[in-house]
């Protein structure tokens, strides 16, 4: 990252580089992971990102990261049942991949033996040197799951990934590999119950003419750190819905880097933020079409009260290839406080002239009159804006079109609404 002049290290990158120090002998892997993680904290001991950064502005990390928990390897997170009954549930607890239960058409590998048998050493390298997330993930990440789809698989219940936290350092890596022609369901959720710095980095290979839909749902508690991240690639003909859930954290940066790879394939990102209380919260993406004939949509919708702070920055970057290009972009914000903030920032960079891309942005309260209109029919307030609130959400929740995830992710909605409603 080095990207400040001051030699000196904050207390929370001095505790992290103390952690690797500490840590460096238990954690697996071969020569070349071993070099990729000493890499990683070099990175780290060039301090975290500042505002300096482009696509840090509005996340000072160096600032907002005052403190990094110590590891507690003993803590045992409380279980957690699935979001949709029948699942397949792969769990991370405090770091550590439990027990996998075999699932047809599926091929399931702990990370940790991944690392041990050096075949996990070129998923861990940061993407570039502001690669925060990644660094330090790459230097503590010690388990998780690979999954690999078989060719033409159709699951007809959806796979559950589980990073749970109870207190300390949590790191846990997914790789995903979704052959050809399968179809698939898969749900990350990322949450638990203490004072934590959390991160998760997910790659996910979606294979030619495969059609994948991912649901992440974020929940840390108030006094968590969530850093996490995806990168994509998308074959030809392949589809991808990535839908993503924040409602929670006390620092949350959220990263989704994707490649539309393949020509004829189509991404969609439907992301929804609730954010209240002190919470900062920072989605990110950066979305390459490197193909023709390529499509993708993204809808962000905010609801922001009490002093949070959100951030959406959206970046569609299309190749001089990737002619008849169709992307379009739209981040929707409902402030509910005069603290709250959302910072918007949508980018198009167009290489090619043959293409249909556009994206928008707004922010608003909630109409008095349309208030006025449910409270003159007797519902009370409360109940108004909370109707209110939640068709300006329940809009995007819909398009998954599975009646189990819609419920389940409505029920997400009236929870944080009985919290902070």
């Amino acid at each position: 990252m080095n990207i400040h002049a001051s030699p000196t290290l904050t207390p929370a990158e001095s505790a992290l580089v103390e952690a690797f120090s500490e840590r460096v002998s238990d954690l697996p892997g071969d020569a070349a992971v071993t070099v990729m993680r000493d890499d990683a904290v070099e990175l780290l001991k060039g301090g975290l990102p500042t505002r300096r950064i482009e696509a840090w502005h509005y996340t000072d990390l160096r600032r907002l990261l005052n403190t990094v928990p110590a590891f507690e390897p003993s803590a045992k997170p409380d279980a957690l049942r699935s979001l949709i009954d029948g699942s397949a549930v792969l769990r991370v607890s405090n770091g550590k991949a439990e027990k996998a239960s075999e699932i047809e058409g599926v091929a399931v590998r702990r990370f940790q033996d991944m690392l041990l048998a050096g075949d996990a050493d070129a998923a861990l390298a940061p993407v570039d040197p502001t690669d925060a997330v990644a660094a330090v993930n790459t230097a503590f990440a010690s388990d998780g799951y690979a999954l690999t789809i078989a060719e033409g698989a159709q699951l007809d219940a959806p796979i559950e990934l589980q990073n749970l936290q109870a207190g300390g350092q949590v790191h846990a890596r997914f790789p995903v590999v979704v052959g050809a022609g399968a179809r698939a369901t898969i749900v990350e959720r990322q949450t638990g119950a203490g004072a934590a710095l959390a991160s998760s980095v997910s790659t996910l290979d979606v294979g030619d003419g495969a059609d994948v839909v991912w649901v992440l749902v974020q929940e840390q508690p108030v006094t968590a750190t969530h850093l996490g991240q995806m990168r994509i690639r998308i074959g030809k003909d392949a589809r991808l819905t990535l839908f993503i859930m924040n409602a929670g954290g006390k620092l949350v940066r959220q990263e989704v880097r994707v490649d539309a790879a393949g020509e004829g394939s189509d991404f969609k990102l439907r992301g929804i933020n609730l954010l209240g209380g002190d919470t900062h919260c920072d989605v990110t993406m950066v979305l390459d079409h490197s193909a023709p004939d390529t499509t993708s949509t993204e809808i962000i919708r905010n609801v922001v009260t009490d002093r949070a702070h959100g951030v959406f920055q959206g970046q569609i970057r299309v190749a001089a290839i990737a002619q008849k290009t169709d992307a379009k972009m739209a981040c929707n914000t409902l402030l509910l406080s005069d603290d709250a903030e959302f910072s918007t920032k949508p980018e198009l960079e167009i290489f090619a002239d043959d293409v249909a891309c556009g994206h928008g942005a707004t922010v608003t309260e909630i109409h008095p009159a349309h208030l006025f209109y449910l409270m003159a029919r007797g519902v009370p307030e409360k109940a108004a804006r909370g109707l209110l609130i939640k068709a300006f959400l329940a809009e995007i929740i819909e398009e998954l079109d599975d009646e189990a995830l819609v419920a389940a992710l409505e029920a997400k909605l009236d929870g944080w609404f009985a919290e902070h409603g």
